[in-house]
């Protein structure tokens, strides 16, 4: 297991250079946005606008902070995705955009390469401890509060936006506190 810590996160503008992303962990590592098999990142939107394509890319976004926004995917109809809505999947390479339901947001994107990586979301509330059985490598991000993290023995806390990475597969997470985290699980296409 590997701790990344929010304030270690690697700065950079988005595709389309229309903001400004955290990335919080690539595979494989230091890969760039045309040869990644996955990326997790964070982005503050200040307004509403394109979103940047990524050819054959699936993508699934959460709102982290803020009221949220209306999302139009070609071919659907247009969402609201707020914080307490669930994870929204859909494919990166299809025209998209967005806007602002009130304000800035804070999302949460996950992005794996079509054919070649899978990716599951999912946000979950902790009261205590638990242990958590991933069914590949995972990467758990702590949305809200602390808690303690780990594998065997070895625990290391995790704070606001700090993130975890298993990249054992199937391996079993020891877990305890109080907070919102998000799960992302990646397996091989």
């Amino acid at each position: 297991m590997r701790i990344l810590r929010a304030e270690d996160y690697r700065r950079m503008r988005w595709k389309n250079g229309g903001g400004e992303t955290a990335e919080i962990a690539v595979f494989p590592e230091g890969a760039g946005l045309d040869d990644f098999c996955w990326r997790v990142s964070m982005a503050t939107v200040e307004a509403g606008g394109p979103f940047s394509a990524f050819p054959d890319v699936d993508r699934t976004l959460c709102v982290l902070e803020g009221e949220g926004i209306f999302l139009t995917v070609e071919g659907r109809i247009p969402m609201g995705l707020t914080s307490r809505s669930g994870p929204l999947s859909f494919p990166a390479d299809v025209p998209t955009s967005a806007s602002l339901i009130a304000g800035p947001i804070t999302d949460l994107n996950v992005m794996t390469r079509r054919g070649l990586y899978r990716h599951e979301v999912n946000m979950l509330e902790l009261d205590g401890p638990a242990e958590i059985d991933t069914k590949g490598s995972a990467l758990i991000l702590c949305r809200s509060g602390s808690m303690l993290v780990g594998v065997g023995g070895w625990r290391e806390k995790l704070r606001r936006f700090d993130a975890a990475i298993l990249s054992e597969p199937n391996a079993t997470l020891g877990i305890e506190g109080r907070g919102q985290l998000y799960l992302i699980e990646f397996s091989p296409a």
